[in-house]
């Protein structure tokens, strides 16, 4: 394989061959890191227009680190908060296929030998809304809503080729509810996550309910939990097992709590990679990390997988 290009498997026959993936940890962590200002309801979004190139530094530390998957800084854009800071309809479509761009841009550069894919970050309806309702979900608003706002977003960011969608941080089944079909009618490989808390959805509902809604989708490859405390992934990996969904993602953040009127987190970090190789027995084949982890964990995950991490 050459050096610095997407692998010609792609993700599914991966996920289907029983290989763990490594993937990045939170592009914010390192973003943060280089000083860029993240305090828009943009959020990493803002920096497709801002600072491109430091997006294209991030990727690439992560892939240093060892992850063969780059995130892509998509999580927060839409044409609603692009529109918000007076860009047309035209121009936010052309960011949000950036982000992939540049993810691509940043495998292209990498020295690793190993396969690399990209995943165009897709986030929940409550990310836009910038007010931390991602971690609640039950937005009040109707399934047309919801699927008017996620419908063209997909469609611009599987126009830009990325090697798979990451619906990520899904927080209500009612949501799920309209983008599984949605995925499916676009026919893109999707992984598909939900945040949840206390053995259930943000929104309160039970984790059988929430993983059977992605069970027999044609679209989706493997389900799972992100940005949630580390002693929630086993649980939820159980039961995407017991809805029949083919392989599990796990992705969490380091444990701790986000105050979204403070806009930090807080509590204690409590991410011990002692707890990883349960989750790969219970079927994760996609592990990294959410907020907070960054490229030392990414690169300690890896070894703990196996893996060097590549040489810079």
């Amino acid at each position: 394989m050459s050096s610095g290009t997407a692998s010609s498997t792609t993700l599914r026959r991966a996920v289907q061959a029983d290989t763990v993936v490594v993937l990045d940890g939170g592009l914010s962590v390192v973003l943060a890191e280089a000083g860029c200002d993240l305090s828009s309801d943009l959020w990493t979004a803002a920096l497709l227009s801002d600072s491109p190139d430091q997006v294209v530094a991030a990727h690439r530390r992560y892939l240093a680190a060892g992850a063969q998957v780059s995130t892509t800084a998509s999580y927060q854009a839409s044409r609603d908060g692009f529109g918000s800071t007076g860009m047309s309809p035209e121009e936010a479509d052309r960011l949000i296929g950036d982000s992939v761009r540049l993810a691509r841009q940043a495998q292209d550069a990498a020295t690793s030998e190993a396969p690399t894919w990209v995943a165009a970050s897709v986030g929940p309806y409550g990310a836009a809304l910038a007010d931390g309702s991602e971690y609640r979900g039950d937005y009040g608003v109707s399934a047309r809503t919801l699927r008017d706002f996620h419908a063209r977003r997909l469609e611009v960011l599987a126009a830009a080729s990325p090697d798979v969608l990451a619906v990520e941080t899904i927080p209500d089944v009612r949501e799920a509810e309209v983008l599984v079909p949605l995925l499916d009618d676009l026919g893109v490989d999707a992984w598909f996550s939900y945040t949840v808390a206390d053995g259930r959805t943000r929104a309160g509902q039970p984790l059988d309910d929430a993983f059977a809604v992605a069970a027999g989708s044609s679209s989706i490859i493997a389900a799972g939990v992100n940005c949630c405390a580390p002693d929630e992934v086993l649980d939820a990996l159980l039961a995407v097992r017991a809805a029949g969904v083919p392989a599990g993602v796990a992705y969490p953040n380091q444990g701790r709590t986000w105050d979204a009127e403070g806009h930090a987190w807080t509590g204690r970090a409590s991410f011990d990679l002692d707890l990883v190789p349960s989750w790969i027995e219970a079927g994760a084949r996609l592990v990294g990390g959410c907020c907070e982890v960054g490229p030392d964990h990414i690169s300690a995950l890896a070894a703990t997988l196996g893996r060097s991490a590549p040489q810079q």
